[in-house]
């Protein structure tokens, strides 16, 4: 909206036509999704749903009671802005719907009684992730109608079959949206991780995959549409902020799986967005751990009876917190350590080990 009205204004008002910079949008879309999730977030505490407290966490009590599912709140509010700051294609808009939709079934799990089961969760997720991939499959294939990944380690882009791409794609959604979930157990964990995953992205699509000098000077893909995946992914990390305001340790509000759901969603759409499946490590090598770990072990034991790690409490966070005596803020400061230690590493690797 507000690009468009940049055009119409700048002939009759020279500065609107700093509403046609993505810089300048870039940097009124984190500040003012901040601040309106920050300011405005408290108005719906008494209208959140109370947690129920998470089986098998250790801090199920202290969460208890506490407003949860904010993830509804500052989605709908990260959809809003998208619609207001950025010139948004049909595959956006398909990947803000899905991304909202993804909310909507974390949601509903948050305010139900009893909870949904894992089965009909993993139903609804597999319907959505399932969606998005033929999605992207359709917008990221070229004029040819070919799919293909720009890994590290060589510069020849690897061509991908379509049913293989919605394979990857499906299953890439998905352990993105599962691990998230299962990082929100302690006080900003979650949010603070995807917000660094979100810069990654935001910067990569800004800078690298939406410059035409700068991706082929790298060897990878050229994205039309990359400066505004970026605006959208820092639109995203300013609503996260606003929230992470909030829920910084000790919480007054949790996001829910209406949020973490969400969130995951949307970082594993971003990462399949930037052509190589390889950077959700990139981004979330922690988050990935943390709580894929955990899915893995339990998955074994259950369909296999096959048992693995049978000494380390999952999410991992918990067993540092029983086992070592970690503290949340520990926690979360060590996590986010070593992700930005291992984003800034694999970064050098992936762009410049061609």
């Amino acid at each position: 909206m507000l690009y468009h009205l940049g055009a119409l204004l700048k002939n009759y008002f020279g500065p609107a036509r700093l509403l046609q910079s993505y810089a300048v949008l870039i940097v009124f879309a984190l500040y003012i999704s901040f601040f309106l999730t920050e300011k405005l977030l408290p108005k719906f505490f008494r209208f959140l749903p109370q947690d129920r407290g998470r089986e098998f966490t250790l801090s199920k009590e202290q969460a208890k009671g506490k407003p949860t599912g904010a993830g509804v709140v500052f989605i709908s509010f990260f959809v809003l802005l998208c619609l207001t700051f950025i010139p948004l294609n049909l595959f956006q808009c398909g990947a803000l719907a899905l991304t909202w939709l993804m909310m909507l079934t974390g949601y509903l799990d948050d305010r139900s009684l009893n909870g949904w089961g894992e089965y009909r969760k993993a139903l609804l997720d597999f319907i959505v992730c399932c969606s998005a991939a033929f999605l992207l499959a359709h917008y990221m294939a070229d004029g040819d109608g070919r799919l293909s990944f720009w890994l590290p380690f060589t510069s020849v882009p690897v061509q991908v079959p379509c049913w293989l791409y919605i394979v990857i794609a499906t299953v890439m959604l998905w352990v993105s949206v599962n691990t998230t979930n299962c990082t929100d157990g302690v006080d900003g964990l979650s949010s603070s991780l995807v917000i660094l995953a979100l810069f990654t992205l935001a910067i990569s699509f800004y800078i690298v995959f939406g410059h035409v000098n700068t991706a082929a000077y790298l060897l990878v893909p050229h994205l039309d549409s990359g400066a505004s995946w970026g605006l959208m992914t820092f639109c995203l990390a300013g609503v996260l902020l606003g929230y992470l305001w909030h829920n910084a340790f000790p919480s007054s509000v949790l996001m829910g799986d209406a949020g973490s759901r969400a969130l995951g969603f949307y970082l594993g759409f971003c990462v399949m967005v930037s052509g190589n499946p390889f950077m959700f490590l990139v981004t979330s090598t922690i988050i990935f751990i943390n709580g894929g770990m955990g899915l893995l072990k339990v998955a074994l034991k259950r369909f296999f009876h096959i048992s693995i790690f049978s000494n380390i409490r999952f999410p991992l966070h918990d067993h540092y917190r029983k086992n070592h005596g970690w503290s949340p803020t520990q926690v979360l400061i060590k996590f986010l350590i070593s992700q930005l230690l291992i984003t800034m590493g694999l970064l050098g690797i992936f762009f410049k080990v061609r």
